[in-house]
């Protein structure tokens, strides 16, 4: 096999895993390789997104409900009843903006809170988990839900020879491969934030968190057949759905949670499962970590220019306020550089000052110059005088203290020690009999096109999950004439 190197031909020491200071991380900036990975991966495709290409969104309201200023001084929750205009953008995530709405896809789910205190971006899915737990490994994910480079055809064996050599997958290939992989539509289905984010209250204290957004409308999805006819007959099926549904009047609302942990609670619950919880291809069950609500989400106003909304707003997870920060999840960690990288390449360097991107606040910074710039700041001064007494720094800033991190700065691959199934059979049996049915028909069809060793390594997962699992998706693919 040939030796992988850098684009400057520096052999690759481990491309399976992201220098951090410690096996949680945070990751270091030194990891070039990641960085250098991210960056190309960035700039593959001009000039639709690489993800989520194919994508709807609408314009709407954040109302909060429920009191959550124990947990968070963020100006936004601070009353209840108090409204934050936002702009939401539903997608696809693997096909091309020319792609139908209806395939088995993870669907997008992100979200623009324009506050007084800046944007807040909650770029996330309509799936509480994601395939993979290190961002190094990303674009060779995505590759393999791309084309193929020889045929230009989307190919199962590219998606399953990555899945199977990826047990972390396991998780959110049983989800897509349900009923919810084909949700009817946007206005159907549950959205998250996926990673663990953290609250900051007016003391400094901290509780990290997860995301959930509830469909109050109800969760519908596509049995299979009708979503393969409607990507035939109308393959904006969502799009149009969401489109005449706020048209009319019939705004879709979705109510807004969030599940909270203490560090000495995300402790005693690491010590008693063994999962890692900021590790992405996991959730945190509801009876362990209750859901709280606190606001509600409408959309109630369709774009007024589809190109100059949808297709240019520019979300990206590192866009957080005062009350808010991040976590040491591997994941988040690397989307934090890589959305903005990809925006500056997608839209531009001002992209922050299109009226779909720029903040609802005063805002002031030292940026200048660079492609298409609106507003270029005058004669005040391009740049911040440095303080010659200090300015006595405490953690991140914003009242947040920062977290701690141990361990030798290098490579941690996990792979043997964490548990890559559990969750994943949990899921599984969680489903209706029904529900187990679709998923082992839904497996086989891709599954089958496959070579024989992907059939084995993935149906391997599959038993380690639940025997039950296995034993059903071999049934299916008999019946579709492979031995398994």
């Amino acid at each position: 096999m040939t030796a992988l190197t850098t684009a400057s031909g520096i052999p690759v020491a481990d491309h399976q895993n992201s220098l951090s200071a410690g096996p949680r991380g945070p990751l270091l900036l030194q990891g070039f390789h990641l960085i250098e990975k991210l960056q190309h991966f960035n700039r593959e495709r001009i000039p639709e997104r690489v993800v989520h290409a194919k994508g709807s969104g609408a314009h709407g309201t954040f109302t909060v409900t429920h009191d959550i200023t124990r947990w968070t001084r963020a100006k936004l929750f601070a009353a209840v009843g108090k409204v934050t205009p936002t702009f939401v953008r539903f997608s696809t995530v693997g096909g091309e903006r020319g792609s139908a709405d209806t395939e088995r896809d993870p669907r997008g789910f992100a979200i623009r809170f324009y506050t007084e205190d800046g944007n807040w971006d909650l770029a996330g899915n309509n799936t509480p988990m994601f395939f993979i737990k290190d961002p190094i490994k990303f674009p060779d994910f995505v590759h393999t839900q791309k084309r193929d480079p020889h045929t230009h055809l989307k190919s199962p064996t590219m998606m399953f020879d990555f899945w199977s050599r990826a047990p972390e997958s396991l998780h959110q290939v049983t989800m897509l491969f349900s009923d919810r992989g084909t949700p009817d539509g946007y206005r159907h289905m549950d959205g998250f934030g996926s990673h663990t984010f953290s609250l900051i209250d007016a003391a400094g204290g901290r509780v990290w968190v997860k995301w959930h957004l509830k469909t109050q409308q109800g969760i519908r999805n596509l049995p299979a057949a009708d979503a393969v006819r409607l990507a035939g007959e109308d393959p904006d099926y969502a799009q149009r759905d969401l489109f005449e549904a706020i048209a009319r009047g019939d705004f879709p609302r979705w109510t807004v949670m969030v599940q909270i942990a203490t560090d000495a609670e995300l402790a005693a619950w690491e010590r008693r499962t063994g999962w890692n919880p900021f590790d992405l291809t996991k959730v945190w069950p509801h009876s362990d970590f209750p859901r709280h609500p606190v606001g509600v989400l409408e959309l109630n106003r369709n774009p007024d220019n589809y190109h100059a909304e949808v297709e240019q707003v520019a979300f990206s997870p590192a866009n957080v306020v005062p009350g808010m920060g991040f976590s040491p999840d591997k994941m988040l960690q690397g989307r934090l550089f890589a959305y903005h990288d990809a925006q500056l390449y997608r839209v531009g360097t001002n992209h922050q000052q299109l009226p779909i991107n720029a903040p609802k606040c005063p805002f002031h910074h030292h940026q200048r110059d660079g492609s298409m710039t609106l507003h270029n700041g005058g004669g005040a001064l391009n740049y911040a005088n440095v303080e010659a007494s200090g300015t006595s720094p405490h953690g991140f800033g914003h009242g947040d203290p920062g977290w701690g991190s141990s361990g030798d700065a290098g490579r941690f691959d996990a792979r043997g020690i964490e548990d890559d199934f559990t969750q994943a059979g949990n899921l599984f049996r969680l489903l209706p009999p029904a529900e187990k049915q679709n998923l082992f028909d839904n497996l086989a069809g891709p599954l089958s096109k496959c070579p024989r060793d992907i059939v084995e390594r993935q149906l391997g997962h599959f038993d380690r999950a639940d025997p039950a699992y296995g034993a059903g998706v071999r049934a299916a693919l008999a019946k579709r004439g492979v031995a398994a």
